[in-house]
C-alpha cells in the first residue's frame, strides 16, 4: 500500500512502539490518528491528530472512531492495534484485577478497535490491520502466564479474522516482537530495558514493511528478536 494520503489509526500512541510507528507513518505521507489515554509529549505534526481513548472502554473506542472520521475523513486504511501492558507474577498469588486489566487492554480493546474499523474497510475493499502480539504469544514464560494468555489470544484472533476478511481486500498481520527497549519492563521484576534489546523504531520499520507490500501479497505473521541479547536477560 502506498501510504501517501492514507489515514492510519495507531493505538497506544503516547510512547514506545506506538509513538515510533506514528512518526514513521507520518514520514511516509500518511495522516495519523493517535489513540491513547495520554497524548505524546513531543509529537507535533500537521497530519497528526490525537484522540483521547481508553481502548478498554468500547464506548470510548466508538467515540474516537466517530471523531476520527469527522476530522480526518471517512476512509480508514490502517489500524495498528498496539495498546497493551504486561504484569508479572505467579498464578497462585496473582491479582484477579491485574488479570482482568491485561485482558481488557490486550484482547478486548483490540477487538473493540478492530470491530469499529472493519465496516468502513469493507466498504473500501481496502485496509490493513496490524496486531502487536509478542514472543509471549508463541511460547510460555514463567511468571507471565496472564500476559502470555492475552498474547496467545491476539494470535488466535489474528489468524481467524484474516480468513474472514481477506476476500474484502483487507490484510491482517500479527507481529511477535522479542525484547524491545520500552517502558514495558518497568513493571517486570528481574529484567531492565537495555540497549541490547530491539528499539521501538525497529518494530515500526517491520510494520511499515508489511504495510508497503503489494496488494495481493499478504504477510500473516512476523516474528522478530534481537540478534545479540544481553546474556542472562
Amino acid at each position: 500500500m502506498d501510504l501517501n494520503g492514507k489515514v492510519a489509526i495507531v493505538t497506544g500512541v503516547s510512547k514506545g512502539i506506538g509513538l515510533a510507528t506514528a512518526r514513521l507513518l507520518l514520514a511516509q505521507g500518511a495522516t495519523v490518528a493517535g489513540w491513547g489515554r495520554h497524548a505524546p509529549a513531543d509529537l507535533q505534526h500537521e497530519r497528526f491528530a490525537f484522540f483521547a481513548c481508553d481502548v478498554r472502554q468500547e464506548e470510548q473506542v466508538l467515540e474516537a472512531f466517530t471523531n476520527t472520521q469527522r476530522e480526518l475523513g471517512a476512509e480508514i486504511h490502517v489500524l495498528v492495534n498496539n495498546a497493551g501492558l504486561g504484569i508479572a507474577g505467579a498464578v497462585d498469588g496473582f491479582s484477579s484485577a491485574h488479570w482482568q486489566l491485561m485482558f481488557d487492554t490486550n484482547v478486548h480493546g483490540l477487538f473493540y478497535c478492530t470491530k469499529a474499523v472493519l465496516p468502513q474497510m469493507k466498504r473500501q475493499q481496502l485496509g490493513h490491520i496490524i496486531n502487536i502480539s509478542s514472543i509471549a504469544g508463541t511460547t510460555g514464560i514463567e511468571n507471565m502466564a496472564g500476559y502470555c494468555a492475552t498474547k496467545y489470544a491476539v494470535r488466535g484472533f489474528s489468524h481467524s479474522i484474516f480468513k474472514e476478511v481477506r476476500n474484502d481486500g483487507i490484510k491482517v498481520t500479527c507481529l511477535y516482537p522479542g525484547s524491545t527497549q520500552t517502558n514495558f519492563f518497568d513493571d517486570i521484576p528481574g529484567t531492565e530495558a537495555n540497549a541490547s534489546m530491539m528499539q521501538p523504531e525497529d518494530i515500526a520499520g517491520a510494520i511499515l514493511y508489511a504495510l508497503q507490500t503489494p496488494f495481493n501479497f499478504h504477510i500473516v505473521d512476523m516474528e522478530m528478536r534481537p540478534l545479540q541479547p544481553r546474556k542472562g536477560k
